[in-house]
């Protein structure tokens, strides 16, 4: 017996949409993240991108419980002095959606060349409709 290894060409690549309407944000983030990793599939090796495409709509309808909305921040640095912002997850969902479940997913990846090639595979709208009817994507149950 020999073990068998992936090779990047030999990856089958598919989409897949999710319809965030309801769902829980971390629920849903996790399995976002094991799709776009690949994990999901018999060839997952960690060091090769396996992972697939994953569309995203509604996202301005995903739900937080508890009282994150108040709670959680979202912080940055410019790098300069007094530079220091930071946003409610209210506001952030009110301005930009989609950054909310693209960082809930990015924190659930890896850090690497690796986890930025997979972030790329990740598609969100904050409609129903989105422009990748052609690749004909699957619904993914969450």
């Amino acid at each position: 017996m020999s073990t068998y290894v992936t090779k990047p060409t030999e990856v089958q690549r598919e989409w897949y949409v999710v319809d965030a309407q309801g769902k829980t944000l971390g629920r849903l983030a996790t399995e976002i993240a094991r799709v776009l990793r690949g994990k999901h599939k018999p060839i997952f090796q960690p060091n090769i991108d396996t992972g697939d495409f994953v569309i995203v709509v509604n996202c301005d309808k995903v739900v937080v419980t508890g009282n994150k909305m108040e709670d959680k921040f979202y912080a940055r640095h410019s790098g300069y002095p007094g530079g220091f912002k930071s946003v409610t997850l209210r506001e952030q969902m009110q301005q930009h959606p989609d950054r909310v479940i693209q960082q809930a997913v990015w924190g659930m990846l890896p850090h690497t060349r690796l986890g930025r090639q997979q972030i790329r595979k990740l598609k969100i709208y904050r409609r129903a409709d989105h422009p990748h009817a052609a690749q004909k994507p699957k619904p993914l149950e969450v």
